[in-house]
């Protein structure tokens, strides 16, 4: 929880701003679940946030907040839930773990130790030796020590190999942690979070090769939910996401950048293959004319409309971003249903169309 929401929800304040979450989440027909409330609590905390932004831009263009979405919203702007208590809690293992482990080596450093002055005292005592029964008593002292030593050795690589174990299963789950905090619940494509950390890493390589970005939009989405309801807005959203998952495969990397759209970063492609895949993806989308799961209605045909950008040399990955996101609304514009490649001279941005 960041600090400004932390302070309000400890102050005088508290509970009005509880009142108001609840109020506004009302207002906007969004159900009062615990995960609704933080996010809400949340936006209204930090209303100029990154998360306050994000849902005023979904309220503004109608879009549904369902359950998927709240899911795909905390785990993309509240980073200090499940990522960070397995965090905590992988480190309380690890630090049983450490515990054990140092343990079991400074008992065999001590058994290691005393053999050693075993060994000495029985060189000592061969020395001094003057009959068989003195030198056997030697022998079995030194017996005895060595299957000690033997057995604290043994107990040591067991234990080593069971910290090993564990640690290796720890950094699978946490590795697992991560992917699940960088995928879309609703699609199983990366999400936005993903995304940003992916254009950034491919913006940060320089330009050895060519670099494009895509966006794509479903057309009249809200038709789908205002008609057959946000459950029906779901099933068309992981059409769309299959579709895409199919074609971008290699290096292409495939996320859902917020509500009914969805990006696509394309590196080292001309922007030929680019403008083919983007057609594949759009054409098969239109192949098919969806049915409503629960009663076998007949939905329609879905369409994308999509725009792309080549990056130029060291543009920054918003100013490409901006210039995808303008050819977007150029096909939106045009018409829908088609897609259209940034213009080689910048145009004024327009108001997006819905």
């Amino acid at each position: 929880m960041s600090n400004q929401v932390e302070t309000a929800v400890r102050g005088p304040q508290a509970y009005a701003l509880a009142r108001d979450v609840i109020d506004e989440m009302e207002k906007a027909r969004v159900w009062p679940t615990p995960l609704n409330f933080e996010i809400w609590l949340h936006y209204l905390g930090d209303p100029d946030g990154a998360l306050g932004r994000e849902i005023r831009r979904m309220l503004a263009e109608n879009l549904p907040i369902t359950e998927e979405t709240s899911e795909m919203l905390a785990a993309e702007f509240l980073p200090r839930g499940r990522l960070s208590d397995e965090i905590r809690d992988a480190g309380a293992v690890l630090d049983r773990e450490l515990a054990s482990v140092a343990s079991a080596i400074a008992r065999a450093h001590k058994t290691q130790s005393d053999y050693g002055q075993t060994l000495a005292g029985a060189s000592d005592s061969i020395d001094t030796a003057t009959d068989g029964d003195a030198l056997k008593t030697v022998i079995g002292g030194l017996s005895t020590a060595t299957r000690k030593v033997r057995r604290e050795t043994a107990a040591l690589e067991k234990r080593l190999e069971a910290s090993n174990n564990e640690v290796a299963r720890l950094r699978d789950h946490l590795e697992q942690v991560r992917r699940d905090a960088m995928t879309d619940a609703l699609t199983n494509l990366a999400n936005r979070k993903a995304f940003d950390e992916r254009l950034a890493e491919v913006c940060a390589e320089g330009q050895k090769a060519p670099l494009t970005l895509a966006l794509l939009d479903i057309d009249h989405f809200k038709r789908f939910n205002d008609t057959w309801g946000h459950q029906t807005g779901d099933q068309v959203l992981r059409y769309v996401s299959t579709v895409l998952s199919r074609v971008c495969v290699g290096q292409r990397f495939a996320a859902r950048f917020g509500g009914e759209e969805f990006a696509i970063i394309f590196p080292g492609e001309s922007a030929g293959a680019v403008m083919a895949a983007l057609e594949s993806i759009r054409q098969e989308v239109a192949s098919r004319s969806l049915r409503r799961r629960s009663t076998n209605d007949e939905l329609g045909a879905v369409t994308l409309s999509a725009g792309f950008a080549e990056r130029r040399p060291d543009e920054p990955c918003a100013a490409l971003l901006e210039r995808a996101d303008a050819a977007l609304y150029a096909s939106k514009r045009a018409g829908r249903n088609r897609i259209t490649g940034a213009p080689a001279v910048d145009r004024a941005p327009g108001q997006r169309a819905a």
